[in-house]
């Protein structure tokens, strides 16, 4: 729920609440229900409302504690808020509201900042004490709700979007050549850089500190995955019976809410499973599930539309069921909105979770999300396999890393680029040090076995690949007035699932591990015949789920652009990325650029989702570079 933003001025200046009204007037869209401010001397806070626990003015921020030595402005929900309010009850403090808020901003004021440690749910804070004059901003664990900064070694800007960064009087928007060299090399950011020059996104896990007298600036990571710590005596019936009990218990707790839940419903397992279990709290729960057009579709996409699967599960859990279909021109009215609101390109073609989100958020505040469930239990075995049976080290990186070169390879960046760009990125291949560095940070992992490579591989993806979902969802979802929440992403099942033996999670592991290794080199054959990821799962979820979602194939939440770039939508491609005044033109090779349409329209190679990143960035630099609107 809701939008934060605020400046600190590290400098002492007054703080101006002029600047911070227009901070909050830019995410607004994440806050319809009303807005706040919190002005003292060089701090400023400004807070937008989605009212979800507490919708009375009780629950309204920024918000104080009893003591008056807090204040705090916070975007998520605490899903064991109820547990942690008995505990400090139980200390002593009082409390004006039923908010999660006002646990947050007293249990700071008895534990201190220790306290986010303690919470299980989705978080962005801003926390001010006023004795000691210091800012505290910290996430959540996984990185579900986004939190920006900028620091100019004076000022502290910080908010949920950068596009609220960008109305601070001394901020001006730049490219960072880096990060795009990042960006076309993973189509995702694993560093906590941006495109926007100077322009950080805070850590999942992590609190900065930054106090007035001092002026010091303290970082501290306070959580990480671990799935070092296997437990081999864990029987197969055990970690199904203990991951039905988690997993049930999860979606019960992240059902709390003063306004209507509903949930998305795809025809997968994921979002089946949430659908099942939720359809047992909530009588005729709605359920939303996006679908394609298909007449001109052909090849592997014909199977991307999930309406018919979506409505068996809809039947099965007797909700009350809405659809969307998409059409191949919603693309063009879409893909500005979308990168507007993104602002921070990740991951791959998302247009469809706008559309999804603007239908849910027609009739629910609150949308349940299948997210994070490949992660934790083996989505997809594919990667997993390819890598598998490496030497050492050296050999996992290598085969891992150009399966993760998912735009441009480091070889091409030449083509890519333009000489101008080329000169001012620090190095072409530095995105090869930047995977490498998601491993080594963590000192606990191991090259030794096939299982390590498997949980490495399970740690690597929930390190960068799952927040870049997170970061999309959030994104597309508060663009609409709509939370998203993520029950996979619960503290008990996570700390569980991490500890399941990988040959409980991949069904076929151990007679794969028979396999001669050049079995494993054949990405295609990989993802076309080894789909035994989620074993766990699927057992735990067999009595809720129809078999024939149980046994679905893995497929993914995307619309058949491979076959619309080449027809329908070929036209628009060519315009946006090759007619008049190019805006980033200046930025990337037209002469690459035509080649990559040409080579995707004549069947040679499928560039979608090269082709996705060009048009999003191409709309990123004239929104944010350019200054253009969008009718």
């Amino acid at each position: 729920m809701c939008g934060i933003a605020g400046v600190f001025n590290i400098s002492q200046e007054a703080a101006s609440i002029e600047t911070v009204k227009k901070m909050g007037d830019a995410i607004a869209h994440r806050g319809p229900d009303g807005e706040g401010y919190f002005v003292e001397d060089n701090i400023s806070f400004a807070h937008r409302r989605l009212a979800i626990l507490d919708i009375s003015d009780k629950g309204a921020q920024p918000m104080h504690s009893k003591s008056g030595n807090w204040v705090i402005i916070f975007n998520g929900c605490i899903y064991n808020y109820i547990e942690l309010k008995q505990e400090l009850l139980s200390k002593g403090h009082s409390f004006s509201s039923t908010s999660d808020t006002e646990v947050i901003v007293e249990g700071l004021a008895a534990y201190g900042i220790s306290f986010f440690e303690k919470m299980d749910g989705m978080f962005a804070i801003a926390a001010w004490n006023k004795q000691e004059k210091t800012l505290h901003l910290t996430r959540d664990r996984y990185g579900i709700k986004p939190l920006y900064y900028w620091f100019n070694g004076k000022v502290i800007a910080f908010a949920s979007e950068i596009k609220a960064i960008l109305q601070h009087p001394d901020f001006k928007t730049e490219l960072n050549f880096d990060a795009l060299n990042e960006y076309f090399t993973f189509q995702n950011l694993f560093t906590f850089q941006t495109l926007f020059k100077g322009v950080y996104m805070l850590p999942p896990a992590n609190t900065i500190t930054i106090n007035t007298s001092t002026r010091e600036v303290h970082h501290k990571s306070w959580w990480d995955y671990n799935f070092t710590e296997t437990d081999n005596t864990m029987t197969f019936e055990d970690a199904v019976d203990e991951t039905e009990r988690l997993f049930k218990k999860a979606v019960a707790r992240q059902m709390v809410s003063d306004v209507p839940v509903g949930s998305y419903l795809s025809g997968g397992m994921d979002s089946g499973s949430i659908t099942a279990i939720a359809s047992q709290h909530v009588n005729r729960l709605s359920t939303f599930t996006c679908g394609f057009d298909m007449s001109e579709v052909s090849g592997v996409e014909a199977n991307y539309d999930e309406r018919r699967d979506a409505e068996l599960m809809a039947n099965h859990c007797k909700t009350e069921h809405f659809e969307q279909v998409i059409n191949a021109g919603d693309l063009k009215w879409s893909l500005p909105r979308v990168v507007y609101h993104l602002e921070d390109l990740k991951v791959g073609m998302s247009y469809p979770n706008y559309y999804i989100s603007r239908l849910a958020s027609k009739f629910v505040k609150v949308c349940l999300q299948g997210t994070g469930g490949d992660e934790l239990y083996g989505g997809y075995p594919w990667r997993y396999y390819r890598v598998s049976k490496s030497l050492d080290q050296k050999d996992y990186f290598e085969q891992y890393y150009n399966f993760w070169q998912r735009l441009v390879p480091d070889n091409s960046k030449s083509e890519l680029f333009t000489p101008a760009v080329i000169s001012k990125i620090h190095n072409l291949e530095e995105p090869r040090k930047i995977f490498e560095r998601v491993f080594t940070f963590n000192h606990s992992l191991k090259y030794d076995s096939a299982e390590q490579h498997v949980n490495n591989s399970l740690y690597f993806e929930i390190k960068t690949f799952l927040p870049g979902l997170f970061l999309v969802g959030d994104k597309l979802s508060m663009a609409n007035g709509l939370e998203e929440r993520f029950p996979f992403m619960d503290n008990d099942l996570v700390a569980f699932a991490q500890k399941i033996p990988v040959k409980h999670k991949l069904g076929n592991f151990e007679k794969m591990m028979r396999v001669d290794e050049n079995e494993f080199r054949d990405k295609k054959k990989l993802y076309t015949e080894y789909d035994d990821g989620k074993n766990v799962l699927r057992k735990a979820m067999m009595h809720f789920i129809p078999e024939k979602i149980i046994n679905r194939k893995k497929q993914g939440f995307s619309a058949p652009d491979e076959s619309w770039y080449r027809g329908e939508n070929a036209a628009y491609v060519k315009e946006l990325l090759l007619g008049e005044n190019i805006a980033s033109a200046e930025f990337i090779n037209p002469a690459y650029v035509k080649k990559i349409i040409e080579e995707h329209i004549d069947h040679k190679i499928n560039h979608r989702l090269l082709l996705w990143s060009l048009m999003c960035f191409e709309w990123w630099c004239r929104i944010f570079l350019k200054g253009e609107k969008y009718n």
